[in-house]
């Protein structure tokens, strides 16, 4: 879906523009006022300084950096309202909008628009897309305080939060060629042996020929380096040492 937003006037061709009923608080300054709307309000305090930030759900896993404070006090928030899965969603569905929408992507990454102007296209945009009230407020979070260009970022870093929340462990694997059925099956088997109990592999795999051969896997915090290409810079290095 393309929403084509006309960037000069703020406005969408396919859709009305909504004035913002929301006054937004300075996440980043930590101010003491915060919205009127529940959800919001939440996050706001998960990201304060104050004792409500104590009181937050955390997420099963720790991120540091604004990706890391947005996600989580969003994670305590919808955690509170009970509302995990249905954020995840919105947020893999806007995430998908940045992808396939040019427009909305640089939009989104603009700095010299300003911020009022972004809630206002966002909340148009939730509308037509039928985000929820709750991620509408978190785009607007992050579009008040200047933090709009990293949505991807605080969106992935939800999707791991809810990924270990499912006992789920992310594993990356990178090969010289594609791996075929028979070997990532192998693979999966062998990855067990890093898991817990209850917990599955999160299986992803990238093709990279400059590794040459064999593998690199990231699984967790863990990180091991098979490729033929690390192999033949370590002798080469045991050789220019020993010359």
């Amino acid at each position: 879906m393309h929403l084509h937003i006309y960037v000069k006037q703020f406005t969408l061709y396919n859709g009305r523009s909504v004035e913002p009923h929301l006054s937004f608080s300075n996440l980043d300054t930590c101010c003491s006022k915060y919205m009127t709307m529940s959800f919001s309000r939440i996050i706001v305090r998960s990201l304060s300084s104050s004792s409500a930030a104590q009181q937050m759900v955390k997420p099963p896993i720790q991120v540091y950096g604004i990706e890391g404070r947005y996600a989580t006090a969003l994670y305590s928030a919808a955690s509170k309202q009970k509302v995990l899965n249905n954020i995840e969603k919105d947020l893999l569905k806007f995430q998908d909008l940045l992808k396939k929408d040019k427009q909305l992507a640089e939009f989104v990454k603009n700095p010299s628009i300003k911020r009022k102007d972004k809630v206002k296209a966002l909340q148009t945009i939730g509308g037509k897309v039928s985000l929820s009230n709750e991620t509408v407020n978190l785009l607007g979070l992050l579009a008040e305080n200047g933090r709009l260009s990293d949505v991807n970022n605080v969106i992935n870093t939800f999707k791991l939060f809810m990924a270990a929340n499912r006992g789920e462990v992310p594993c990356e694997v990178i090969t010289a060629k594609p791996l075929d059925a028979e070997m990532t099956s192998k693979l999966q088997t062998a990855l067990k042996g890093f898991l817990s109990k209850g917990q599955s592999i999160l299986l992803t795999s990238k093709v990279d020929p400059s590794i040459i051969g064999g593998m690199i896997i990231a699984i967790g915090d863990k990180y091991v380096d098979m490729s033929v290409a690390s192999k033949i810079k370590k002798y080469s290095d045991i050789i220019a040492n020993t010359v």
